[in-house]
């Protein structure tokens, strides 16, 4: 089951990572020209929707399922219990920060003309969270190996 969700996670992981190398060579320029170039809005719309999907996927189900797996979780757990939970094994480094996130992704969601400058810093700050939820996955990939809770044929 979770062997499952860190599967897809790192199918998600794979395609995110390329349009994330593409957009940080433009990052600092993004402004709304940027959206009259349409190989730079492919990018940007992959990007953002692999962001979606990672942050959904993680929070939504891989959190869960690793807590299942140590017999720390039960269904009527807030996500705020269930962030504390990972802080305190030190899987996340802050369950405030992982809200922002959450909070990040709802916004992306919602993409309208007249907010392009919040698009923009929705992206950049996108950007910069992918890189800290990449690295909490990859410890919680770790984590599960060194414990000898997966099957270990995903690789760290």
């Amino acid at each position: 089951m979770i062997e499952e969700t860190i599967e897809t996670l790192n199918m998600h992981f794979d395609r995110a990572q390329k349009a994330y190398e593409e957009i940080i060579i433009f990052k600092d320029l993004l402004c709304t020209d940027t959206f009259e170039d349409f190989e730079k809005v492919k990018s940007i719309d992959t990007f953002v929707f692999r962001f979606i999907k990672i942050q959904d996927l993680t929070g939504g189900k891989l959190f869960k399922e690793l807590l299942s797996l140590l017999g720390d979780y039960n269904d009527n757990m807030t996500m705020l219990d269930l962030l504390d939970k990972l802080e305190k094994i030190e899987l996340i480094e802050s369950a405030n920060d992982w809200l922002e996130y959450r909070k990040l992704r709802n916004e992306l969601t919602h993409e309208y003309p007249g907010n392009i400058g919040e698009v923009i810093e929705g992206i950049k700050s996108a950007l910069d969270a992918y890189v800290i939820i990449e690295q909490v996955f990859t410890r919680i990939k770790k984590y599960l190996i060194d414990r000898g809770l997966s099957n270990n044929y995903f690789t760290v």
